[in-house]
């Protein structure tokens, strides 16, 4: 069996980081067409090696005698003639611009991975996207929910039901009193970070830009704007506790979205016809909760958001390493390119100051 040789750029502390969730998927086997060959931890390897996480990090090390750690980019070792490589990048989303070149000129990757939003602005995601295009070098973007079942079992709904209008919900488990927290670590705002991946949704599967929007509508009674001082800066951030909208696109097509902070675990789609539900589909599923109980009994120590999208993860790197293992051009079906990645951004930029100042009248 063909396999697509892979780096890891940021791997992060053990159980925590999501680079070395990613590093344990390909090392149980859970990607047969991948096979892990280096992994690049600059804080772990240098200046954060002799802190408890990093001599955490150091078992890791220790445990893996197949993989090569580096502290750079730079020392990873060139791959063999003709071979393709994967890189999997997994640091600060604001160090993806320079990464990109890096792991394409220096560490030699046929094919680039990035977690989502990719960057940190819509111009530093069309400069990496005009970078990579001359280089011929595919970039994915990790938006797992385009691959997720409840998504895809309603997508499917919608496309045989005449008249079918599909609504997104994300719900995050967070207190009331973690809200100021939560919008100083997440400044970059709600749509580019926890709804991002509904807005990947709309621009991937529902043909809507930045540019193509007709209107949109607020849902005041469900959705909160709030200014509140983050603990550690002492500064104010404006952000959305919920949000809702409908938009609908100079196309025609209609299609709501709804993102709660404070409003549990677990994500939705509905689908409805004259406003009449005819299905809704959710994650997690009686089965899927069971198996996170599972996980996270077992090893309380991991995140619980990892056993919970864990088949999601292992299905876009499978999805991409078997890609690009059959030498297939382009980006894998289903898995969102940099360009999807930047429409999403711009219907973020798009949407943000809109809907706020529509909830502030």
């Amino acid at each position: 069996m063909s396999q697509t040789g892979v780096i890891i750029v940021g791997c992060g502390v053990p159980k925590r980081g999501m680079g070395w969730y990613h590093a344990t998927n390909l090392l149980t086997g859970c990607c047969p067409s991948a096979v892990l060959t280096d992994i690049v931890e600059p804080y772990f390897l240098g200046a954060g090696k002799d802190t408890p996480p990093g001599k955490t990090f150091a078992d890791f090390v220790a445990a893996n005698p197949s993989v090569r750690f580096h502290a750079s980019v730079a020392d990873v070792p060139a791959p063999a003639d003709g071979a393709n490589r994967l890189a999997l990048v997994s640091g600060r989303t604001a160090d993806n611009p320079r990464l990109l070149k890096e792991v394409v000129e220096v560490a030699g990757c046929s094919h680039v991975f990035l977690e989502k939003p990719g960057a940190p602005t819509v111009a530093e995601l069309e400069d990496m996207a005009a970078y990579a295009k001359e280089k011929n070098v595919p970039v994915l973007m990790g938006f797992n929910k385009n691959v997720t079942k409840y998504v895809t079992e309603a997508r499917d709904f919608e496309a045989k039901t005449p008249g079918a209008v599909t609504t997104f919900i994300h719900n995050n488990a967070y207190k009331e009193e973690e809200l100021a927290e939560c919008f100083e670590r997440n400044a970059e705002g709600m749509l580019k970070n926890m709804a991002v991946h509904e807005l990947a949704l709309l621009a991937s599967f529902y043909g809507v830009r930045g540019d193509n929007i007709a209107s949109v509508v607020p849902d005041k009674e469900y959705s909160r704007v709030m200014t509140l001082t983050g603990p550690s800066s002492a500064k104010d951030f404006t952000d959305f506790a919920s949000i809702g909208f409908t938009l609908t696109t100079t196309e025609g097509k209609t299609v709501t979205v709804k993102a709660n902070r404070t409003g549990g675990s677990f994500s939705e789609a509905i689908v409805a016809v004259d406003g009449e539900e005819k299905l809704r589909t959710k994650t997690p599923d009686a089965a899927l909760e069971a198996r996170v109980a599972a996980a996270t009994a077992a090893d309380p120590e991991i995140m619980p958001y990892f056993p919970l999208q864990h088949d999601d993860y292992v299905e876009l790197k499978e999805r991409a390493a078997k890609w690009i293992a059959e030498g297939k051009p382009g980006v894998p079906d289903g898995i969102a390119s940099i360009e999807v990645a930047i429409e999403t951004l711009k219907i973020a930029e798009r949407l943000t100051p809109e809907l706020t100042k529509a909830l502030s009248e």
